[in-house]
């Protein structure tokens, strides 16, 4: 599919999407080119009057600064450290909501809303869903730049080839939070992700992980005849 038809897909699942938002709400605006859509249509939504009263909780820099240029009223964990939704994209979808996210660099602020939230909606165009995670995407996973390549021989004792996320300059990539982020690829999969979240949680030095299991309720889905909800 054309760029132009992929564009056309978040837009109409941003749409969608939206209809979740209702007055007042306290919403978690996630980060990526998924969400974009997302951020244009509350905007022009609240500019309109169609809806009143909601401030956001950014998942990046970017996004703040994205629903700042837009007129988004924005507020901290710290004053609502309850949310009433967020909204995000992903980068692989499973049959069970399962996801991996990260790949734009905000994992770690992107499951601390999630996790704030009582409803997680994702929004993804139909190529990102996968039968196993894994299959297409990597696992990010955010580490405290200290003696990183420590992490290496863990990594790949779990199975996983693992890659410093570095940019055009060959620098490595640095978050929001100042860590750095490596790429964990399964050749075959991940063929229990809830054992890999577990290890990588107990080691010291990973910060966070992309795997975000059992956190979203809804997943709102583009694809070419149109836009589905897939319910966990």
């Amino acid at each position: 599919m054309n760029a132009t038809g992929t564009d056309a897909m978040k837009r109409a699942a941003a749409a969608r999407a939206l209809e979740f938002v209702e007055n007042g709400m306290v919403v978690g605006l996630g980060t990526g080119s998924t969400v974009r859509p997302l951020l244009t249509l509350l905007a022009e939504r609240l500019a309109a009057g169609a809806l009143e009263g909601i401030v956001a909780v950014p998942t990046s820099e970017d996004t703040a600064r994205r629903c700042r240029e837009l007129g988004i009223p924005l507020v901290t964990l710290a004053e609502h450290p309850e949310l009433s939704l967020a909204i995000d994209g992903a980068d692989e979808v499973s049959p069970r909501l399962d996801l991996i996210k990260g790949l734009g660099g905000a994992l770690l602020r992107e499951k601390i809303v999630a996790a704030a939230a009582r409803r997680f909606v994702v929004v993804a165009d139909e190529s990102k869903l996968v039968r196993r995670l894994g299959t297409r995407a990597p696992v990010p996973v955010e580490v405290i730049p200290f003696g990183w390549t420590a992490l290496v021989p863990f990594f790949e004792k779990l199975g996983a080839e693992p890659v410093l996320r570095c940019g055009a300059d060959g620098a490595p990539i640095v978050t929001d939070n100042g860590n750095y982020l490596v790429d964990c690829r399964f050749a075959r999969g991940i063929s229990d992700p809830a054992a890999l979240a577990r290890a990588l949680a107990k080691r010291t030095g990973v910060v966070e992980d992309g795997l975000f299991l059992r956190m979203a309720r809804v997943a709102v889905v583009a694809g070419a005849g149109g836009v589905r909800l897939l319910k966990r």
